[in-house]
């Protein structure tokens, strides 16, 4: 009964509600006739504009972009005029015009530009990084960066997040079957974290001596004591460079090519078939020119090239820490000097082992050099003798080694730019890493003669300022009387400084002549062997100069423009060509050797053993382990 009513009482609404459809049609008839103006009020009125501008603005935001784009224009032909036809400029001639007059280079001084010249940041050549990115296809990468971690993190190093890598390889295996067990993926680990930044110090310090020595220098052979993977050989192929044939030049790429080398030949030394055995592949297939490469075990198995076939350099990189006694480091550096290298270069770690290892090396070449001067006569004393050509101005006692401070080392610093693989073997997305070295290169023969000149220490800053000075110092002779005009005048003289007012009195030389000038003066130059200390009126640099002392030279303002520009753009690792205004204070100095020896023989006088006593110690045990081995051999034969 309740339905029956619901449903009729539902019946008669619907019958009485009009149909929406003839509601709905009507509407749209409607629309068609215009609406009668409304009579609006003038504030109604000004609201509703402004909606309508703001709905307006909002609409044009959703708009279509092609259709809202204004229609393309067409370029028009510009009348040519014969009178311009040959006055457009070429894109050196337009270079030089965007050159900035005070550049970097043109600011510093010749010579300060000479003492710090330098690679800002090394690049792997594409073809090491082509072959240890196949090296790396071909290997576990999980694996590998496992394989990375336990060679090149210090202990204690668990995360990825601000690893510290050491490029130091000293790792060592119980006994020979697990060393070559792991031979293989050691070798790749090695190529892929340590490869890279010993290449880039290597390549550093190779190039650094190609400025020292000048474009006479053509290594012709490479003998490479601890080759390791062989990041000598493929620093010497970059480096080592043949020059240009004059039908050649004007068609020359300026880039290094591994096939246009100078070296003939190069000899790797190592007894680490892991290492040589990835230094292998890393070779195969890459076009090295005419080099012979051939991977030894000893010196005494090498062909040994011959001083007369051309220029000999002996090498060994990072190989001196490696080695357990100091006994085997000085079986090593005496194999290189009875080799008759012409150029020696031992390059290790920047730390107090490292440093040491370099310094007692250094000693003990300088020692052979006046042994030899000393037994031979005449023209052949000249040859057997040898100098430091770098980092060293003086061929004396290291005065940081043996100042008796074991905290001080002399070190460098270079940059490398890391490749894609070395990133990813890391885990790290830092496109750069620093690598620091201690380093000294031997070369025989007397060391050349101090030469007093003062070439090229004067640049665009020292030009200007004696420009000025000298306008300043000339009088107008002009007679005027109006007192404004005169003042416009004196400022447009002090401003004009052409190419003739820059003119000072310094030589005339050639750029041949002068770089060859201040190649003989850099002999005697300081080098800086910590971070200058950069004030707001002086500079204060630390230098080994050629007295065998750490001096400290402070450079004030008032010594002038130019030797304070130089002071303040120089770095740690440069060369400073000026003397300083004020004299210098010792800082560190070699003290009397044989009076440490005598009042302590195995030990310094603050706690760093002597090369010396470092050497006598570790004979005595190798003469003791020798008796002991003969002894038991004896026994064995007895049937004891």
């Amino acid at each position: 009964m309740l339905r029956a009513i619901s449903s009729g009482s539902v019946r008669l609404v619907l019958a009485r509600v009009p149909r929406r459809q003839g509601l709905h049609s009507s509407s749209q008839v409607a629309t068609h006739q215009p609406n009668a103006p409304l009579d609006l009020d003038p504030s109604l009125r000004a609201l509703l504009n402004d909606v309508d501008l703001s709905l307006l603005r909002q609409k044009s935001r959703h708009v279509d972009a092609s259709s809202a784009s204004p229609a393309p224009r067409e370029l028009e032909l510009f009348p040519a005029d014969s009178d311009f036809d040959d006055d457009y400029l070429t894109s050196a001639e337009l270079d030089s015009q965007d050159e900035p007059l005070d550049s970097k280079e043109k600011r510093k001084s010749p010579a300060a530009l000479f003492g710090s010249r330098r690679i800002g940041a090394v690049v792997l050549p594409l073809e090491l990084q082509n072959s240890i990115t196949r090296l790396i296809a071909g290997s576990d990468k999980s694996m590998l960066h496992v394989d990375a971690k336990r060679l090149f993190l210090s202990d204690g190093e668990s995360s990825d997040a601000n690893l510290e890598w050491d490029p130091s390889y000293t790792t060592t295996y119980k006994s020979r079957k697990a060393a070559s067990r792991h031979e293989s993926r050691d070798g790749t680990a090695f190529a892929s974290v340590a490869l890279p930044p010993h290449y880039s110090a290597v390549h550093a310090v190779l190039e650094h001596v190609k400025l020292r020595l000048g474009p006479s220098w053509n290594v012709d052979h490479v003998i490479d004591w601890g080759a390791g993977t062989g990041s000598a050989l493929w620093a010497s192929l970059q480096s080592f460079q043949k020059a240009p044939s004059t039908s050649e030049a004007d068609d020359w790429d300026d880039s290094p090519q591994l096939s246009n080398s100078t070296v003939l030949s190069y000899i790797g030394i190592d007894k680490r078939d892991g290492l040589v055995g990835i230094g292998k592949k890393l070779v195969e297939g890459v076009d090295i020119g005419g080099t012979q490469v051939s991977w030894k075990k000893t010196y005494q198995g090498a062909e040994k090239p011959v001083r007369s076939s051309g220029e000999i350099v002996a090498i060994s990189a990072f190989t001196m820490s490696a080695l357990p006694t100091p006994l085997a480091r000085k079986a090593m550096v005496k194999e290189m000097w009875e080799s008759g290298a012409d150029t020696i270069i031992l390059i290790d770690h920047n730390s107090n082992a490292g440093f040491g290892n370099i310094a007692e090396a250094r000693e003990f070449l300088l020692k052979q050099g006046r042994k030899s001067s000393e037994t031979s006569l005449g023209s052949d004393a000249m040859k057997t003798a040898c100098h430091v050509v770098a980092p060293c101005p003086h061929d004396g006692a290291c005065p940081l080694y043996f100042s008796g401070n074991p905290r001080v080392v002399c070190g460098f610093s270079q940059r490398l730019q890391r490749p894609e693989f070395l990133r990813k073997t890391k885990h790290s997305g830092v496109g750069h890493e620093d690598i620091e070295y201690s380093y000294v290169v031997i070369r025989r023969g007397p060391r050349p003669a101090r030469v007093d000149t003062q070439f090229g220490r004067v640049g665009e800053v020292g030009r200007r300022e004696e420009a000025k000075l000298f306008q300043s110092k000339t009088a107008i002779t002009e007679l005027v009387l109006d007192g404004d005009y005169l003042a416009e005048h004196r400022v447009e003289a002090q401003e004009d400084l052409g190419p003739a007012a820059l003119e000072v009195s310094e030589p005339k030389l050639s750029p041949e002549e002068l770089e060859a000038a201040l190649r003989m003066e850099a002999y005697s130059w300081p080098r800086l062997v910590f971070p200058p200390l950069k004030k707001a009126g002086h500079i204060i640099l630390d230098g080994c100069t050629q007295e065998g002392k750490i001096m400290r030279m402070t450079v004030p303002k008032s010594q002038g423009k130019q030797p304070f520009y130089d002071a303040r753009k120089s770095d740690w690792g440069d060369m400073f060509p000026h003397d300083p205004k004020n004299r210098p204070q010792v800082r560190f100095e070699a003290q009397t050797l044989g009076r440490r020896s005598r009042n302590n023989p195995a030990e310094t006088k603050n706690g760093r053993p002597s090369s010396e006593a470092l050497l006598n110690s570790a004979m005595e045990k190798e003469k003791g382990r020798l008796r002991r081995e003969r002894k038991l051999a004896r026994m064995q034969r007895s049937g004891l």
